[in-house]
């Protein structure tokens, strides 16, 4: 009932309001040239972040931007379950699934260890490892609700969120053009063209502009390949949330029985998937739904931008890039080779 209470105040509706524009915006600006590569998520979190020239707006949307930033990202989350068909997946084959796990896993534990050695803290290493292992922006936002905080650690928390889609969204663009450019010199066919480009960058608008410089081939191996790695997102969750509260029980020294992180909202991305797939909906009904979700994951991230702090960004950021960069080197050069040789 608290959250109807929330939704009934004249601050959500300005929150509400403010964001959806932002999300328009973006939404209207991703399918531009040029912005097509940056996405919709990371251009209404750059948005959001603008509006913080104009203080009165934030300070009087204040109760409503954390509404929106949690309760709409999972809304999303869930609304993109329906962006995956499940039989499409199923009939890619064992190898790309195969591929997918091994990718996400391995560049998930590898992005983490590498950022801690470059000293970033624990949760903003595993929220950039996640954005790049397995979906950007809609990876850190959907792993980050299973990194449990206190309360006074919350605002922290929201900065690495931040900082982390950053992090995803730039270096995901830079790898988009790399890998564009090198195109002529990796003598691959479209299909290892896809398959590198879905397995190795961040956002599915980056995998998307990069597969379709090789053709509409190319461009369905890499929606393909991108797609298995968003699979992974629904048990991603789940076991990282299980290691976050191991590892913080285990620092702080509270033992006994506690609640299992189990993440609801992933259990209704994964029926959203299966209805998707499976119900007799119309092309246009489920490109509708995405399209929604990608609006309301746009209004959450909006949200975000609008309650982050840039001089801590700006302060903690750097080591965080040089991680996920040095990771991001060693993910395409292993799955260029996985291509070559498997694909």
């Amino acid at each position: 009932m608290a959250v109807f209470s929330v939704m009934r105040t004249r601050s959500f509706y300005f929150a509400a309001v403010l964001t959806l524009i932002c999300s328009i915006i973006g939404t209207v600006l991703a399918g531009l040239p040029y912005f097509a590569i940056i996405g919709a998520l990371v251009i209404s979190l750059v948005l959001g972040m603008g509006l913080q020239i104009y203080q009165p707006a934030i300070e009087s949307s204040k109760a409503g931007i954390g509404f929106i930033s949690n309760k709409f990202l999972r809304l999303g989350i869930i609304l993109l379950g329906f962006k995956l068909n499940l039989v499409d997946l199923a009939q890619a084959g064992v190898k790309t699934i195969a591929l997918a796990v091994i990718i996400v896993t391995g560049t998930i534990i590898m992005t983490y260890n590498i950022a801690r050695k470059f000293g970033v803290s624990q949760q903003l290493a595993i929220l950039t490892a996640s954005g790049t292992g397995i979906c950007g922006a809609a990876a850190v936002m959907g792993i980050s609700p299973q990194i449990q905080v206190s309360e006074d650690q919350k605002e922290q928390k929201q900065e690495d969120e931040v900082l982390a889609v950053a992090i995803v969204a730039i270096l995901g663009t830079v790898f988009t053009l790399i890998e564009i450019g090198i195109k002529p010199l990796l003598h691959m066919t479209p299909t290892q063209f896809g398959v590198m480009a879905g397995g190795s960058l961040h956002e599915i608008a980056h995998a998307v502009a990069t597969g379709g410089a090789d053709g509409p081939v190319s461009l369905n191996a890499a929606i393909i390949t991108k797609l298995s790695r968003v699979l992974m997102l629904a048990p991603a969750a789940l076991i990282i949330g299980i290691w976050n509260q191991h590892k913080t029980s285990k620092e702080t020294g509270v033992t006994g029985k506690q609640k299992l992180p189990i993440p609801w909202f992933m259990a209704g991305f994964i029926l959203a998937s299966v209805i998707g797939t499976f119900a007799p909906l119309s092309d246009a009904a489920l490109a509708w739904l995405v399209k929604l979700a990608y609006l309301v994951l746009g209004m959450a991230m909006a949200a975000l931008g609008m309650s982050v702090n840039f001089r801590v960004i700006f302060k903690r950021g750097k080591n965080a890039m040089g991680a996920a960069f040095v990771s991001s080197v060693i993910l395409l050069t292993c799955v260029a080779i996985a291509s070559k040789t498997f694909f």
